[in-house]
């Protein structure tokens, strides 16, 4: 069922066929862009991302700037406090670790499961960041799942009621190939922004409509 949700999906938001470009050249961008992400929405996260970059050019400038200065530089993602001290110790551990402000070096020549728990040990670094930064900047097999991925995966039945969303997200890594997960990931998201809202879902309008367990017994 899983692979028909995908396929209904991909026709009408394509991006299993035209997928955005999510990544960056350094993936170390990628992992500070989604820990500034936590907790806020697209628009914010870019905003402080942009002011971040905009005043502190390279990683280390972050470094010699401090996390008060940090802080001031992301305050429009919210939690500045918190994810500054996160963002400046994270940021230490990665050039103890390979002398350099870089991420380039842990995805050389290591086994996915050794960048994933390498990443997991990070403070403030959950399933969902690890599993963006593998799959949007270092090009491996993973399946991010937000509150929206979430919601229309267990409404349509191809994901237990029980399931956590890392579960959710280990039990597609498993069946969905990766050259279907980012575009797969981004279609879902897009459903759930246009149609499968968390209240009043429009099902009458839903191309899953007939394959939903949520349109034929409303379940949350």
């Amino acid at each position: 069922m899983i692979f028909k949700v995908l396929e209904r999906l991909e026709a009408l938001y394509h991006n299993e066929a035209c997928p955005p470009v999510l990544g960056h050249e350094e993936p170390l961008d990628g992992l500070i862009l989604t820990i500034i992400s936590q907790n806020t929405n697209d628009k914010n996260r870019d905003s402080a991302f942009e002011n971040l970059k905009n005043f502190y050019p390279t990683w280390k400038d972050v470094i010699n700037a401090g996390a008060e200065n940090l802080e001031k530089a992301i305050k429009t993602a919210g939690l500045a406090n918190t994810k500054s001290k996160r963002i400046i110790y994270i940021l230490e551990k990665i050039y103890q670790d390979f002398g350099e402000y870089s991420l380039k070096k842990l995805a050389k020549n290591k086994s996915p499961e050794y960048i994933k728990n390498y990443l997991r040990n990070l403070p403030g670094v959950g399933a969902k960041t690890v599993a963006c930064v593998l799959l949007f900047d270092l090009g491996l097999k993973a399946f991010p799942v937000d509150t929206h991925v979430t919601r229309v995966s267990k409404r349509v039945g191809i994901a237990p009621e029980k399931f956590s969303p890392e579960e959710i997200s280990e039990m597609f890594e498993k069946i969905i190939p990766l050259s279907k997960c980012l575009g797969g990931h981004v279609n879902i998201i897009c459903h759930g922004r246009a149609v499968c809202h968390s209240r009043k879902p429009d099902c009458e309008n839903c191309v899953l409509s007939d394959l939903c367990r949520y349109k034929k017994t409303p379940l949350v």
